[in-house]
């Protein structure tokens, strides 16, 4: 079955409580699994910094969903925990993106894998360092980026 990484983030509400949630959610979909999960780190804000430092985690996931229902499932728990989008790169009650599926290259309107700024992210390739780091080396290796 495929396995996917997922990037979690919130700086606003209980960030600690909405990435619990955000993975309870993820792990009642019937079609996702969350196998392992990194631990949260706290990070400034990436892209805008005006804003509250952000909780981040990674979870690897098994799904038989293709990378776009994937995406479709993610956006939804999205609104269903309440998340608006207003600003780009700004405040968040949740955040959840996909940062790999399986070794999978792919650019379409809507998503692009692996994701596009994961390379450039520590709170994204730290925690995914730790619970895949053959996953780390493959997006750095995609980037271009010297280790």
């Amino acid at each position: 079955m495929p396995r996917a990484y997922l990037g979690l983030g919130a700086n606003i509400g209980e960030p600690s409580r909405q990435l619990q949630e955000a993975l309870d959610r993820l792990n009642a979909h019937p079609g996702i699994s969350v196998i392992r999960v990194s631990v949260t780190l706290i990070n400034p804000a990436w892209g805008k910094t005006d804003q509250p430092p952000f909780n981040n985690l990674v979870a690897e996931i098994e799904t038989p969903l293709s990378p776009h229902d994937l995406l479709s499932a993610c956006l939804s728990i999205e609104t269903e925990m309440g998340r608006v989008r207003t600003e780009h790169w700004g405040p968040r009650l949740i955040d959840i993106d996909i940062i790999a599926y399986d070794r999978e290259v792919m650019q379409t309107s809507d998503l692009v894998l692996p994701h596009p700024y994961a390379a450039q992210r520590q709170f994204v390739m730290s925690p995914l360092r730790q619970i895949a780091p053959d996953v780390a080396n493959w997006i750095f290796d995609q980037a271009g980026v010297r280790r």
